[in-house]
């Protein structure tokens, strides 16, 4: 027996990726120009993150405290320098002199006490670096003003015989607001980001178009050759799809004439075996007599063989050449329905709406459904066909009041894709060709129960 210590870290390490990968993709776009677009946009926001942190903790810093040591070096020569003056006019005449050379202000209030001392801050490192360079270099009570006004910081600092304000222009602490900053960085990252956006755009059109070829062509609508687009991978997968729609042209054209001729080989000598079956005397000889049920027997298997040769050529002659086109789907049941009772079959309604259109093969589709009417016919009797319509494909119904299949035989047909297309197993292409034409729409097939007691024959192709 094995604890929970024993478990093997990378099972645990899988687990846990499992279970953070989970709400990632709710959150990740799905689509690949999305996901491109994010793999831009991370590092170049990280980027200009990393640059706004190194300059504003390096490079802004060590320029704010420069600009603060200066500014208070200025102020500490003039309170030197007053303090080596003896009376007030001498002292007012220095401090007048001292801001016209250092375009600071300058007020001496005799006898006065400050109220409070420190700073109120504001935001950036400058007004830290102020208070800190006045109580490192001035080493007095100080009080730091940022709010009288605002392209002026007052200054207040205590001496031994009055309070001596400093009116200091925010200039001359501050290189600039922080805010032109992130906007060039976020300014900067949007053009980025936009002009990559347009790049990777072409290239998601390039695979969309590719994508959007190969889907036409699985559902026999024939594009031609695509034009190679985009970067060298795209493009290199353009030629391989162009190459790969080429070849399989090529095969279904030598498939198509291979089984004509064939077909055409065989009918040959069922005609000739038509015409000796028909010459053998049937009455006046007893030997005669015997072999009129074999030959009856011959005669039907013969009809049933040019029946599976005429399935084939059919077949053949439909498969590849023929364009698909937009049609009415619900008047092509009325006439099959229409055909069907003119060949003694019995059909007990047509459903579904008027106008319901699809872009098929209207022999190929036509054929399908006289196969499944004409099955339906030999082994039920009675048939309705119905037409459905739903937000992404068109289904059609056949169903039939025979004896239907068993669900074992209506799966082994779907799994082994060897439906023979009569219910008893007997020869015939029958569900065969239903399916490959259904297949080359880019629809499917399913067999069920009907509703009337026999087998149901469910079609959907795309809109």
């Amino acid at each position: 027996m094995f604890s929970n210590r024993d478990a093997d870290p990378a099972i645990e390490r899988d687990d846990a990726w499992q279970k953070l990968d989970r709400p990632l993709r709710r959150i990740l776009p799905r689509s690949l120009m999305g996901r491109s677009m994010l793999i831009v946009l991370i590092p170049l926001l990280v980027t200009q993150a990393i640059a706004l942190g190194l300059f504003y903790g390096t490079y802004l810093n060590v320029v704010s405290r420069r600009l603060s040591d200066g500014v208070t070096g200025e102020v500490s020569l003039v309170m030197a320098m007053i303090e080596h003056t003896s009376s007030e006019a001498e002292r007012a005449l220095t401090l007048q002199d001292a801001a016209s050379r250092t375009q600071l202000g300058f007020s001496f209030h005799a006898g006065e006490r400050l109220t409070r001392q420190g700073t109120n801050h504001v935001l950036g490192p400058m007004d830290d670096d102020f208070a800190r360079s006045i109580q490192q270099n001035l080493v007095r009570p100080y009080d730091v003003d940022w709010s009288e006004d605002p392209q002026t910081v007052r200054a207040s600092i205590q001496l031994p015989d009055g309070v001596l304000v400093v009116m200091v222009p925010v200039k001359r602490l501050n290189i600039g607001p922080i805010w032109l900053f992130v906007v060039w960085a976020v300014s900067s990252s949007i053009l980025l980001f936009l002009i990559a956006g347009l790049f990777m755009r072409n290239q998601v059109r390039a695979i969309r178009r590719l994508g959007l070829a190969a889907e036409l062509f699985g559902m026999g609508r024939d594009q031609g050759p695509i034009r190679p687009q985009g970067a060298r991978e795209v493009r290199q997968a353009a030629i391989a799809f162009n190459r790969m729609q080429a070849r399989v042209n090529r095969f279904v054209a030598q498939r198509t004439a291979v089984l004509a001729g064939v077909s055409h080989d065989l009918r040959t000598p069922l005609t000739r075996l038509r015409l000796t079956v028909a010459m053998i005397p049937t009455t006046g000889l007893i030997r005669a007599e015997a072999l009129k049920p074999d030959l009856s027997d011959m005669v039907t298997d013969i009809e049933d063989m040019e029946r599976l040769i005429g399935s084939y050529l059919s077949f053949a002659r439909g498969e590849g050449a023929e364009e698909p086109v937009a049609i009415d789907l619900r008047g092509m049941l009325d006439d099959v329905a229409a055909a069907t009772v003119r060949a003694g079959g019995q059909v007990l309604g047509v459903e579904g709406r008027e106008g319901v259109e699809a872009v098929v093969r209207p022999d190929a589709l036509r054929r399908v459904l006289t196969n499944l009417a004409e099955n339906a016919r030999r082994h039920g009797g009675a048939m309705r066909f119905s037409l459905r319509e739903g937000e992404r494909n068109i289904e059609i119904a056949v169903e039939d009041n025979g004896p239907g299949l068993s669900a074992s035989r209506r799966a082994a047909i779907s799994e082994l894709n060897a439906a023979s297309g009569s219910q008893d197993g007997k020869g015939g292409l029958g569900l065969t060709i239903v399916r490959d034409i259904i297949h080359a729409h880019g629809g499917s097939i399913r067999l069920m129960d009907s509703p009337l007691g026999g087998l149901g024959v469910l079609l959907s192709l795309p809109k």
